[in-house]
């Protein structure tokens, strides 16, 4: 089981999907506990006011430190063992090989920047930063959506096929996933591989593997070069 404490300014942002498809559906079963909590719960006076113009002067704003680490103490005190993480364009990309490091620890906070960042001195009560990629979002809620989903789809039980988070791209040997078809067999003149049709497995694992490379090779070579580092 994943249990996940979500900290944001926006919680409509963040759990309107938690109601639909396979998250709704680990839910449902008691595999992924997510609970959205608002910073501004946590932030004083009648406007509870969770940003300030950054010291020095510059452009936008900049979340205060007492309402988010007042927010992360309330949730480390829900769960005590779990690894705080804040998502950031400053911190280490997000990967696959991060997923499965955060699907085995069992328990996540996540927390949302927002603006032009947190003040610094709240990476006191945070173990590591994540970033999605080299690009920058509006807030930290779509990337905790895109975290939480990755992480809780490797928990077993999670998917209907246990061996599907096993074959997707990144998962096996670091490849890309290979070409995928359906019926019907011949749509508009564009048929099937005889290999898939031919009910020897052996010969469609071997296919499939050098199709992986293959296609590794063509959209992603650094994922190649990767794995001879």
């Amino acid at each position: 089981m994943l249990s996940v404490e979500v900290l944001t300014l926006f919680p409509r942002m963040v759990a309107a999907p938690l109601e639909e498809s396979i998250l709704a559906k680990a839910r449902e079963k008691g595999l992924l506990r997510v609970r959205v909590t608002d910073i501004r719960d946590f932030a004083e006076g009648k406007h509870r006011v969770t940003d300030d113009v950054p010291y020095g002067g510059g452009a936008g704003m900049v979340m205060k430190p007492e309402p988010l680490v007042a927010a992360i103490e309330a949730a480390r005190r829900r769960e005590p063992t779990a690894r705080v993480v804040l998502l950031s364009p400053q911190g280490r990309r997000f990967d696959q090989e991060k997923a499965l490091e955060l699907a085995g620890r069992g328990a996540l906070i996540v927390v949302c920047g927002r603006y032009e960042g947190v003040d610094e001195r709240v990476l006191r009560w945070v173990d590591e930063e994540i970033s999605l990629g080299d690009f920058i979002l509006t807030g930290g809620e779509f990337a905790a959506l895109a975290v939480i989903d990755a992480v809780a789809r490797l928990v077993p039980g999670v998917l209907g096929n246990e061996l599907s988070a096993q074959a997707e791209s990144f998962s096996r040997d670091g490849l890309l996933e290979g070409p995928q078809y359906t019926r019907p067999a011949d749509f508009r003149g564009l048929r099937v591989p005889d290999v898939l049709l031919s009910g020897d497995h052996a010969k469609i694992a071997q296919w499939r593997r050098e199709q992986a490379v293959a296609r590794t090779r063509e959209r992603r070579p650094d994922l190649l070069t990767r794995q001879k580092a």
